[in-house]
């Protein structure tokens, strides 16, 4: 069966950001294409069985073009079923998350207030109040320490601690971005091909996209939509805190979800219109 056109020149539209950024960070060729080949061959076992069984070796190279040497040893070697939330990363989201949305850790415009750094400055509404709330297990002073290295914090000239970021986005901490970055495209890239296939009722996936906008346009877009935008994912959040609270204690199988929000802007490589002489 031969491809699509129109899905083979989206392919390589979509690959370009990503082919960017595996060079800068040294993933060559043959490494992507060994990844790649791992995960036909994953893909393949966990979907493409028939009649509930397992694909024999020869249907999976049949249906990914992966030799069949190179299928029977994927499968006997052990991959990487699912990527692992650092320990860090759990614990900030869970923060970020509760200082932004909890009311009394918020001001009258809904933004997330300076904390006074010392439970004995501010009680429940310090920054080691809102830790301890979350885990017993933590220093606020170590996690502090490594919120001030990812810049997700700043300490202000009243010993408050404040909040660089609506949400956990560390500016500097590389596996706490690339964690991020594999979850977020993956689910967005999962809806995305679901929708495509057009086999069942389309998720949730809409965009503004316009050209020969300025700068300043962009930048107040950007503003609009970064609010907008905040508002909308801390809705949904409150509204999933109470849903789990309630399902924990339901039987059944149970679901995941995740609702994001992007925003991005690049010249478009057209030349300005000439002023009239």
């Amino acid at each position: 069966m031969t491809p699509p056109a129109s899905l083979l020149s989206a392919l390589r539209h979509l690959l370009r950001p990503l082919v960017r950024l595996l060079t800068a960070q040294g993933v060559t060729f043959p490494m992507l294409a060994e990844l790649l080949k791992q995960t036909y061959v994953e893909v393949a076992v966990r979907h493409f069985g028939l009649a509930g069984a397992p694909p024999t070796d020869s249907r999976v190279s049949l249906l990914t073009g992966v030799h069949r040497k190179d299928v029977k040893r994927l499968r006997q070697e052990r991959t990487d079923e699912g990527q692992v939330m650092p320990e860090m990363v759990a614990l900030g989201a869970q923060l970020a998350a509760a200082w932004t949305t909890r009311k009394e850790l918020r001001d009258a415009r809904g933004r997330p207030r300076p904390l006074p750094r010392l439970a004995s400055q501010g009680g429940s509404r310090s920054f080691e109040g809102l830790v301890a709330s979350i885990s017993k297990d933590i220093r606020a002073r170590s996690l502090l320490d490594e919120w001030l290295r990812l810049g997700v914090v700043e300490i202000d000239g009243e010993d408050r601690v404040r909040l660089r970021t609506a949400a956990f986005v560390p500016s500097r901490g590389f596996e706490e971005k690339a964690f991020y970055f594999g979850h977020n495209l993956h689910d967005h890239a999962a809806a995305a091909a679901h929708n495509l296939q057009g086999a069942a009722r389309p998720f949730l996936e809409r965009s503004v996209h316009y050209q020969g906008l300025e700068a300043d346009s962009v930048a107040k877009l950007a503003a609009l939509a970064e609010k907008h935008g905040m508002d909308a994912v801390q809705s949904v959040y409150r509204s999933a805190k109470d849903c789990e609270a309630r399902d924990r204690k339901l039987e059944g199988a149970k679901q995941r979800l995740t609702f994001g929000i992007y925003f991005y802007s690049e010249p478009t490589g057209e030349e300005p219109p000439k002023k009239d002489q």
